[in-house]
């Protein structure tokens, strides 16, 4: 799957805000803006509305998390093929609230590749995006952990580690697309996170939480 920039990965998480008949608005608020702005906006939801989110909306719809097992007795475990079959068109892996080994990491990348599913690899600095990149994700999302939920903006509190994570994963692989994260929170943010070299960004609360996702949404496109 090829995106162009912009994009704005949204993590409804396991939010009270991001489930059931929440989840529907959000991604439905997702798809009015996407289709006005150009831009590309995903979801990443629960795992039990993947399959609903997937066929009732035009946006490419993420499972938060695969495991790197196959077809067999893995009780409790997600399986990447479930995932796809649900109609997910990508994975976030190593979210910091969902922490691998690298090693697990390579081996849930190498499952989303054949199954052709995007992968997201979420990194906290530079040295582990340039480790990211070299396993060859789609995207490295760079989301330093204590500005995540903050409401502080990366772009903004340290521009630095987006340009030194940029500069790492093209070094490696420069087929690896950059995401920014944490604390992203208005359209400012994600015109700095684009002007320094990123794809887009990835970011929850400031959408799930809010009173008026689509509005939300519009700010964050609005300097694009």
């Amino acid at each position: 799957m090829d995106m162009v920039s912009p994009f704005i990965l949204v993590n409804l998480k396991t939010y009270q805000e991001g489930m059931g008949h929440n989840a529907h608005r959000i991604a439905a608020a997702a798809e009015t803006v996407a289709r006005e702005s150009g831009a590309v906006i995903g979801i990443a939801p629960a795992f039990t509305e993947l399959h609903p989110m997937s066929h009732h909306y035009a946006i490419p719809v993420y499972a938060q998390h695969i495991d790197a097992i196959t077809p067999g007795a893995h009780t409790g475990h997600i399986l990447p093929e479930a995932v796809r079959a649900a109609g997910a068109r990508g994975t976030l892996i190593n979210h910091s609230e969902r922490r691998l080994t690298l090693a697990d990491i390579g081996a849930c990348v190498e499952a989303a590749r054949r199954l052709h599913l995007e992968s997201v690899v979420c990194t906290n600095n530079d040295a582990t995006s340039a480790a990211a990149a070299a396993l060859g994700p789609g995207y490295v999302a760079i989301e330093p952990p204590e500005l995540i939920g903050s409401g502080v903006s990366v772009s903004k509190a340290d521009p630095g580690i987006i340009e030194r994570s940029v500069n790492a994963v093209r070094s490696v692989n420069p087929d690896v697309k950059v995401l920014t994260g944490a604390g992203i929170q208005s359209g400012e943010c994600v015109k700095i996170a684009v002007d320094l070299g990123t794809s887009g960004v990835l970011l929850a609360s400031s959408v799930v939480k809010a009173d008026d996702p689509e509005a939300v949404l519009r700010d964050l496109v609005s300097m694009l």
